[in-house]
């Protein structure tokens, strides 16, 4: 306590006067200023999220590569270490070397991750299956390839019109830069190593651009966490194109400003028309990002300036996509438009976390699925609206808007929202709500200004809304019955069903049917009997039977449900299969759908 009497100054052994500070020992001086305490325990979480997985990866290493198995064995040490250094160091600059330390960690267990397991999904074979045709000469789009699905652990994407997609449904830049890769390595690995690649190359891109204190975050998110690892060890384009859009993300509010695009602007520019040229989920991010250019430039230079350096902007992006495109453009132009577009016209079979699950595992069906599509639709085009409308409140969550829409569509699995989760990161560390607040947005009245911003909003939304309600709502249109023949030869499952199904619409449908147990769809039934169409209002019987003859009953007494879907118009419906007692007739009476009378 300051007394206002002189002290004695340890370090010299004499008294100094008062309001003098006694300055520090040698010992006593920090190495640096203290980190915030909140950077701590973002480290502290990244280190623990590198025991996520690493267990397994430990005991599948000790039966098959021992070698990795005393890398994650050192790695293991090192994580430790990294705790305690994380909770003891003083200084930001010691604190920083341990994130780097960290991610370097991280880093190593990704690549063994990979060692053991780089054969990929779908997206891998199909994606290598391209570079091949690609280094051959042969055409990439339009060519079904249905021996690449050969393999049970290769899923195949059914559509609602009893098919499959055998084809290349991506842009091309994944398999541009996979095929130099597959001239060396003759595999799918040369698909899931240039993903890899992408994703660490963009992880340590993010954590080089990003403030010291958000480095540890970036290391969870991206490769601690395990979630995007195991995408890329599948191959999934949407790596290639996340690696692209960090540069493009990472303080976008300051791309064009001063009324130039200057050196940067043109690279996030290219590395945009990159992204879109690598996987079509960059597509729903660039007019998100076009708008909050725009706005930001609108408020600081005026209407003119802004929309040019935009307009420069967008122009740069679509010359870097068109000049990465024109070659497979040229080579065949209606498949290449055809298979750059697939996702979105294809009919897919419906798969997913988000509102399609109502109609597909809640209840018995639904005759409008295809509002769900105009849901998501809608929904898109009111976010984008909002964005314009609200730049200054919603433009600090660009990154995770275009994400909303696919949980309204059909196909609507996490993937589609996690995949691109380290860009929500990058604007929360760079793009801070006060970078905004001068951003151009169009005036409300100022009369009862709320409830008009609240009106405008619900405006935007409610369309949307009211298409999920209709998806949801409708019932199924089929009222089906089933009796299945039984067998227990190998085991106790089903040989065929019977199925006595009713049009209760006014539309023709051509029924395709298949089993479910669980989240997972089975194969195409085989129809022993039964007409291709129902009438409107009529009825048919079926005879079908699963794929090999023969499904095999769960036995830990879950749900087993055939469904019937139809292309044209897209409807879907469910009726459970009887329970099976312990004694095991040759077969069960009917169970009902819930459809209408």
């Amino acid at each position: 306590m300051d007394d206002g009497l002189p002290t004695r100054d340890p370090a010299a052994g004499r008294r100094r006067p008062v309001g003098v500070p006694v300055r520090a020992t040698r010992a006593e001086r920090p190495t640096g200023a203290a980190p915030p305490q909140w950077h701590r325990g973002l480290t502290v979480i990244a280190v623990i999220s590198l025991f996520i997985g690493t267990r397994a990866l430990w005991t599948e290493a000790i039966a098959s590569g021992p070698v990795v198995a005393a890398v994650v064995t050192v790695c293991y040490a090192g994580i430790l270490v990294c705790g305690v250094l994380a909770l003891s160091v003083r200084g930001r600059l010691a604190l920083a070397a341990v994130d780097l330390g960290v991610l370097a960690l991280a880093v190593a267990l990704v690549i063994c991750n990979y060692w053991l397991d780089h054969s990929g999904s779908d997206e891998g074979v199909l994606t290598a299956q391209a570079a091949n045709a690609i280094l051959h000469g042969r055409p990439v789009y339009g060519q079904p390839w249905p021996w690449l699905f050969d393999n049970p652990r290769v899923g195949v994407t059914k559509t609602m019109s009893g098919g499959a997609d055998y084809t290349y449904a991506y842009p091309p830049l994944t398999a541009l830069l996979a095929a130099p890769v597959h001239a060396v390595v003759h595999s799918t690995a040369a698909a899931t190593l240039v993903t890899t690649a992408a994703l660490l190359i963009g992880t340590v891109t993010l954590w080089a651009l990003l403030p010291a204190p958000w480095r540890p975050a970036v290391t969870a998110v991206c490769l601690g966490f395990g979630l995007l690892p195991a995408y890329a060890r599948q191959g999934y384009p949407a790596l290639v194109a996340l690696a692209f859009l960090v540069p493009a993300v990472v303080r976008w509010h300051n791309t064009g400003a001063g009324g130039r695009l200057g050196r940067y602007g043109v690279f996030r520019a290219v590395c945009v028309g990159a992204a879109c040229s690598s996987q079509q989920l960059a597509w729903f991010l660039l007019p998100f990002l076009l708008i909050g250019i725009h706005a930001v430039r609108r408020g600081e230079l005026g209407g003119r300036t802004a929309l040019g350096v935009t307009a420069r902007y967008a122009g740069t992006a679509v010359l870097t996509w068109a000049a990465l495109n024109a070659y497979f453009a040229a080579d065949g132009f209606r498949d290449w438009a055809e298979g750059s577009l697939l996702p979105f016209t294809q009919g897919a079979i419906l798969h997913g976390q988000g509102a399609m699950g109502i109609s597909f595992y809640f209840t018995d069906g639904s005759s409008r699925l295809n509002f769900y599509s105009y849901a998501s639709v809608l929904l898109l085009l009111g976010l984008l609206g909002a964005t314009l409308l609200f730049a200054r409140r919603l433009g600090p969550a660009l990154t995770v808007l275009p994400w909303l829409p696919f949980y309204l569509a059909t196909r609507s699995q996490d993937g589609y929202f996690l995949l691109m989760t380290p860009l929500w990161l990058a604007a929360a560390a760079t793009v801070p709500a006060s970078a905004l607040a001068t951003a151009w947005q169009p005036r409300i009245p100022r009369v009862r200004v709320r409830r008009a911003k609240a009106a405008v909003a619900a405006a935007l939304v409610v369309p949307s809304l009211l298409c999920l309600t209709v998806a949801a709502a409708s019932p199924p249109p089929l009222r089906m019955s089933v009796t299945p023949r039984l067998t227990d030869r190998p085991h106790l499952g089903v040989a065929s069903v019977r199925v006595r199904a009713v049009n209760t619409t006014g539309h023709a449908l051509s029924p395709h049917f298949a089993g479910r147990i669980g989240q997972g769809t089975s194969g195409w039934w085989t129809v022993h009997s039964g007409p291709a169409t129902i009438a409107p209002h009529g009825s048919a019987s079926y005879v079908v039977s699963p794929p090999g003859g023969f499904r095999r009953l769960p036995r830990n007494g879950a749900a087993f449900y055939l469904i019937a879907v139809s292309d044209r118009p897209m409807t879907i419906t469910t009726a459970e299969l009887p329970s099976v007692p312990t004694a095991h007739p040759r077969s069960r009476p009917a169970r009902r759908s819930r459809a209408p009378r």
